[in-house]
């Protein structure tokens, strides 16, 4: 397989300004069966396979899972940031940097749980928003770029595949 494969095995984020309502659905479909989905990708995995990274120079899928863990508890702040002010200027982090942290060693069952009880957090906070909220806007000053919504949601639905992806790489 290619390098190019294995960094991005479902493809680059192609982002566009608008989304109809059946991709709204299918990404939200995403966020909601993306926890048991990635459960069940690791559930008999082995202690050598949890340390080997999906590509070379990559990450392991420890690190792929802690990641996850962090990047969806953003991405919620980030939503409800987006709901309640208006076009919040969102904090960025150093993801490499993160993973190179101490609790990044952990085994993956809390980040598992944390995953869950995100996603079910998020689930809920989606299902109460309206098709006109999906365009509430926040700014990443990192990219220099306002993002609504629907477009962090498309995002996040490609987040979840992509790294899923990267695990099933290592365990199938």
């Amino acid at each position: 397989m290619e390098l190019e494969q294995l960094k991005y095995p479902v493809g680059r984020h192609q982002s566009k300004d608008e989304y109809g309502i059946i991709e709204i659905e299918t990404f939200v479909h995403t966020i909601r069966v993306f926890p048991s989905q990635l459960k069940a990708a690791v559930k008999d995995i082995s202690e050598d396979q949890l340390n080997a990274p999906y590509r070379p120079e990559g990450w392991t899928v420890r690190q792929v899972v802690h990641h996850v863990a962090d990047s969806h508890m953003n991405a919620i702040l980030r939503f409800k940031m987006a709901l309640t002010e208006n076009n919040p200027i969102i904090k960025p982090y150093d993801e490499a940097a993160f993973a190179k942290l101490h609790d990044y060693d952990l085994p993956i069952e809390p980040s598992l749980s944390i995953i869950e009880s995100v996603h079910q957090k998020w689930m809920l906070l989606l299902s109460g928003m309206k098709p006109a909220s999906f365009m509430q806007t926040y700014f990443h000053p990192q990219h220099q770029i306002t993002f609504t919504l629907q477009q962090a949601l498309a995002t996040y639905d490609w987040h979840c595949r992509h790294h899923l992806a990267h695990v099933n790489l290592v365990v199938r």
